[in-house]
């Protein structure tokens, strides 16, 4: 997707904190302090100049009402001048994905040459809220007029009212929560419970390789936590490398507990991470002398209605990206597939299949998914960009493939090359 006027878009670097599942070694962290901490370590490996920054732009899912737009509090690190502008944005599970093509649009029409762009999610710490009549109340009590009226006031909450309400991931169109519609993809699309738990021990042994040999921990900051004693955290935590086929057989279904294939080890957990990426005009990586790790050629959204397949819209996103791209699915060297359940990603290589292309998974999540890897809504995006550009570097590859399903029945695609 080049612009009118020729720019080139480079992916230039990214890093992540590590990803921990939820309530574990990063509880203690708020969205915008993973956030802050990928952006400083960004600028700290590439070296870069924080006034060289024309803008930020961060996603998040499940955002702060303490911090709304966390972007914004991203480009107010000491190492920004406080005159970049930023905002954040929601695609759902592309975020980060969304933030970087936002970014690659704001470079390639030449409003800007260099960007942050990336994403966070504090799963740990999500927003409670009030019960409705609980919040009118207390409303009302702060418009009394007296303390006789306040003290009435207070007297109308029941026990129910203080009952907290948190957020829940399901669709607000039709109540169906995103495990619910994993195990519909299932049922639907004849993906058996043995091909699901297959696919997560794949993405469990690979992403213990990428760990192991060091690429995976490469796109890393390390953690430092805030309470005194605990150790340093320097890789994700819910990568299992001693799981297997039998271990993952003995878990019972989650979400149809009686007919259901969806289960704890075959779907990705609640995480908390965030992620950071460099995006530079071609022009200004030379002139600054860095050399892209990729630039993105296309990327593409697509949309289907959440009662159908939930996240099956990436079979309709891909095919435009490949096409704005112009090239074929054979021309891919390495593909990036988004793992929110083992079921959705299997339903989207059926797909893909039945478009008469062939499926080589030697090239696709060479070192693992989400399943294994984590998924903090938000942040996902960057660490796809991250791990696939540089994974494309190593093997020289021409052209990779990134795929994200997406709440709401939303998916993504964007097509990176290397020359």
């Amino acid at each position: 997707m080049p612009s009118l006027n020729g720019r080139r878009v480079a992916v230039i670097a990214g890093v992540r904190t590590p990803f921990a599942k939820a309530g574990t070694v990063l509880k203690d962290a708020r969205a915008v302090d993973l956030a802050r901490y990928a952006a400083r370590e960004l600028l700290e490996r590439t070296n870069l100049d924080g006034t060289e920054v024309d803008e930020v732009i961060f996603g998040q899912v499940v955002p702060s009402a303490l911090v709304p737009n966390i972007g914004r509090e991203v480009s107010l690190l000491p190492q920004f001048p406080r005159e970049i502008p930023a905002y954040s944005l929601n695609r759902a599970c592309a975020s980060a994905n969304q933030a970087i093509s936002a970014g690659h649009d704001q470079i390639a029409l030449g409003n800007a040459s260099v960007i942050v762009a990336g994403g966070a999610e504090a799963l740990s710490d999500i927003p409670i809220l009030a019960s409705r009549r609980l919040a009118d109340i207390l409303v009302a009590a702060s418009k009394a007029k007296s303390l006789v009226a306040r003290i009435a006031t207070f007297a109308k909450i029941r026990p129910k009212d203080l009952v907290p309400v948190a957020p829940a991931i399901a669709e607000p169109s039709t109540g169906e929560s995103m495990g619910q519609s994993a195990e519909k993809m299932a049922k639907e699309n004849h993906i058996s419970r043995a091909d699901q738990d297959r696919w997560a021990l794949r993405s469990h042994t690979l992403a213990a390789k990428g760990t192991a040999d060091g690429r995976l921990t490469a796109e890393i900051a390390p953690w430092l936590p805030s309470r005194p004693g605990q150790a340093l955290v320097l890789q994700d935590n819910g990568i299992r490398a001693d799981t297997s086929l039998e271990q993952m057989a003995k878990l019972k279904p989650v979400f149809d507990r009686r007919y259901g294939s969806v289960t704890a080890a075959n779907a990705s957990p609640l995480t908390d991470g965030a992620s950071a990426v460099l995006l530079m005009s071609d022009e200004k990586a030379r002139a600054l002398g860095y050399e892209p790790l990729t630039y993105i050629r296309s990327y593409a959204v697509a949309a289907v209605d959440p009662g159908w397949q939930l996240l099956q819209a990436p079979i309709f996103a891909v095919p435009t990206a490949l096409e704005r791209a112009g090239i074929q699915w054979k021309d891919l060297g390495l593909i990036e597939i988004h793992e929110a359940f083992a079921s959705q990603v299997l339903s989207n290589l059926q797909g893909f299949a039945a478009k008469g292309w062939e499926i080589n998974e030697d090239i696709i999540n060479v070192m693992g998914g989400s399943i294994a890897i984590g998924h903090p809504f938000g942040a996902t995006g960057g660490r796809l960009v991250t791990t696939l550009s540089n994974e494309m570097r190593r093997r020289d590859v021409q052209f990779g493939l990134i795929s994200v399903c997406a709440q709401g029945g939303m998916g993504f695609a964007m097509v990176l090359e290397r020359r």
